[in-house]
């Protein structure tokens, strides 16, 4: 496979498991009547943007994510004050637009000053205007125009912030939820692809050693060893191996749909039993019936491991090289595309999960934080004040950076070094 092909798997697929999360984010507040500002593919400096409706789609320079833009989770970046000078287009005896500077390159406009304005709940403008004083009423999807772009204004009812906590939470733990079953959805067309597993085999036996003193041969399935059944669990019967230097196991193995016994007395090396053999699983072809418990079982061991992960990281558990930033991601992503679709599905489907559950830890700036302010605005009966929160999850953005940037620079020594 070409470095190229490669390279275009590796973008596609962070596209897609960003996508689906950001979409989940984007779906449901929409359905919930939020005004969705600008679904972003990345951070940073704008590559391509586009306007459909009443969302910004963008694509950004850095590939480390992405977000949905909901009117009302910041304060508006443009405000209209009492005394200033502003412009307005009118359609159907309402405001459409409202332009705060360049006035007179606008045609068929009219110009006043601002005496009062309400754009959340009553969305009215009243203007002074050539000594008179004008009320104007504003359209719901009226634009506000400065330095050439234009910015919907958000009334109430549109703002994230005047939802039910049901919605709000749904459109919030909608982003992990999509790639939760983008996940199952790839383990299931992984388990269809290459097989599920049904027993350990033996793929290699080195000359000399223990294994092939003992009769073991390449293709042999292991059936039971010191009357402990392996079926498809490789690390027992690793395990055992290791547990049993200088002392002779017995060995059930299946050849040619015959069964053998041997005896296999593994060598010493440092202390652990070695027999030199290579492992592998042998798969057969899924039922669907066995691709859908494969997928579930799947799905919940890999949980289990990434929970893991996660605790030895809370609790200090770890060195800076057992982390990996995008530059890691990417090298193993490579890997994987290199040796096969399968297997590279397998891979996607353990990163979306990832994702899901690593945006579900109630850490500022991440969907699980953001969740727990909910849950705690649920017991109050009022939300935490929005300032408050918002310093929360900039500072926890600002750390999460910090260690991306950390991350990424021991990865980038790590690929000096080796």
């Amino acid at each position: 496979m070409s470095t190229i092909q490669i390279g275009l798997q590796i973008i596609l697929m962070f596209f897609v498991l960003v996508t689906i999360h950001e979409w989940g984010h984007f779906y449901f507040a929409k359905r919930a009547g939020i005004l969705v500002r600008e679904f972003a593919i990345g951070f940073g400096p704008k590559l391509f943007s586009y306007k459909k409706g009443e969302t910004r789609y963008t694509l950004r320079l850095l590939p480390i994510g992405g977000f949905v833009r909901m009117a009302g989770e910041d304060p508006e970046i443009i405000q209209i004050r009492p005394g200033q000078t502003v412009a307005i287009r009118t359609g159907d005896q309402r405001v459409t637009a409202i332009y705060l500077d360049h006035l007179d390159q606008y045609g068929q406009v009219v110009q006043g000053v601002v005496q009062e304005i309400d754009l959340e709940r009553k969305l009215s403008l009243v203007l002074e205007v050539g000594g008179e004083t004008v009320r104007y009423s504003v359209h719901p999807q009226a634009v506000m125009v400065s330095k050439g772009k234009e910015t919907q204004i958000a009334p109430l009812d549109r703002q994230f912030g005047s939802k039910t906590v049901g919605q709000r939470a749904l459109s919030i733990a909608a982003g992990p939820v999509m790639n939760f079953l983008l996940a199952a959805v790839l383990f299931f067309a992984f388990i269809m692809g290459s097989g599920i597993a049904k027993s350990v085999k033996l793929d290699t036996v080195d000359p000399g050693k223990a294994a092939a003193k003992a009769g073991l041969q390449a293709g042999d399935i292991i059936v039971s060893v010191n009357g402990v059944e392996i079926g498809t669990d490789s690390a027992r019967l690793t395990d055992l191996i290791h547990q049993s230097a200088g002392k002779p196991m017995i060995w059930e193995v299946e050849r040619n749909g015959k069964r053998l016994t041997m005896t296999v007395t593994p060598d010493k090396v440092n202390g652990t039993g070695l027999i030199g053999v290579g492992i592998v699983m042998n798969l057969q072809k899924a039922s669907l019936g066995e691709a859908l418990k494969g997928t579930w079982e799947m799905m919940l061991s890999s949980t289990k491991q990434i929970l893991i992960g996660f605790k030895m990281l809370v609790f200090g558990q770890f060195k800076l090289d057992d982390l990996g930033g995008p530059v890691r991601i990417v090298e193993v992503t490579g890997e994987y595309a290199s040796h096969g679709v399968a297997p590279f599905i397998g891979w996607a489907g353990l990163l979306s999960l990832y994702l899901g559950l690593f945006n579900l830890l109630p850490f500022p700036a991440l969907d699980g934080s953001r969740l727990v302010f909910l849950g705690l605005e649920a017991l109050r009966g009022k939300p935490v004040d929005p300032s408050r929160e918002s310093m929360v999850h900039f500072i926890g953005f600002a750390m999460l950076m910090l260690l991306m940037i950390a991350v990424t620079y021991n990865d980038i020594l790590r690929l000096i070094r080796d």
